[in-house]
């Protein structure tokens, strides 16, 4: 095998190994969040059973000054998460105003973005690092009133998201998203380019020294067509040349998918009927599968 082959299989590996990659690390932030709070409930009781020891901690000796701190930090934080997320928007939309006309946001979808994304993982993971005991062995003053705030302010954020917002999501007027395809044109032009380069090296030096150096010619002349159409249908500047465009490559798209559900269905038919092996029929679907990926 030459080197060219090797490093075509090395980046085939590659590009499986940054798709498990990503599953990987989905599962893992998965599990992790559910730890976070597993941990948390399995603490939960034991800070609810000392509460009036808690509150005694902060001079209030009834215990429903708990909920008072509960809402207050939660009421605090619920302003400042508002107020950043205001101060944010009106900094990129002043920016986006010096390159032409920006969209306008209500307070309305302010309000919906600061409610919006709140889990609390990090709080937790950042509180229940507070350590047991000081260096001397004596207990650590409010751990317990920490983690016990630091729960029910997460409990109550998740709580008024899940009431607030469909309250706040019916009929708000959501700004146009930004369009890419400008950017996704240049994008794929250029990658299209250095691939046509690639190719062309590349065929020239697997072709060297072998009996049938058409063949690789061949075949790159085949693969080189479809960069260099990619190419042209992304360099037109007409506004119907551009349209049909996009409207092809939407076509295409949907006649791809269809063609990839018929393969997937007759090689499970094969498969039932013990026409093909299951391993076989497995690997095959496994290819479509990424194919679909591709176009969905």
């Amino acid at each position: 095998m030459s080197f060219t082959e090797r490093g075509s299989v090395a980046g085939q590996a590659l590009a499986m190994t940054r798709i498990r990659r990503a599953v990987v690390w989905d599962t893992v932030q998965f599990v992790a969040n559910g730890l976070i709070f597993v941990i948390l409930g399995e603490q939960m009781p034991s800070i609810l059973s000392r509460a009036a020891e808690v509150v005694a901690g902060t001079s209030r000796p009834e215990t429903w000054w708990l909920a008072v701190y509960v809402f207050v930090t939660f009421a605090a934080l619920a302003t400042l998460r508002f107020i950043w997320v205001w101060t944010s928007l009106r900094l990129t939309l002043f920016r986006r105003r010096q390159k032409g006309p920006a969209p306008k946001v209500g307070l309305r979808l302010t309000a919906v973005m600061s409610l919006a994304g709140v889990r609390g993982a990090i709080t937790l993971a950042g509180i229940l690092t507070v350590p047991f005991t000081l260096n001397d062995g004596s207990p650590m003053p409010a751990r317990s009133l920490a983690i016990f705030l630091a729960a029910g302010v997460i409990i109550v954020s998740l709580v008024t998201a899940t009431i607030a917002l469909p309250r706040l999501l019916k009929n708000v007027e959501l700004p146009p998203e930004p369009s890419h395809e400008r950017e996704e044109d240049q994008g794929r032009i250029a990658a299209a380019s250095a691939a046509l380069r690639a190719i062309e090296d590349s065929s020239h030096a697997m072709a060297e020294g072998k009996p049938n150096p058409d063949l690789y010619n061949d075949v790159a002349s085949r693969i080189m067509e479809l960069y260099r159409h990619r190419i042209e249908s992304r360099t037109r500047t007409d506004a119907d040349d551009v349209q049909a465009t996009r409207l092809g490559d939407a076509v295409e798209r949907q006649l791809r998918l269809v063609g990839l559900t018929a393969e997937r269905e007759e090689l499970r038919r094969l498969s039932n009927a013990r026409l093909i092996d299951e391993t076989t029929a497995k690997r095959l679907i496994r290819e479509i599968d990424l194919q679909e990926l591709r176009y969905s």
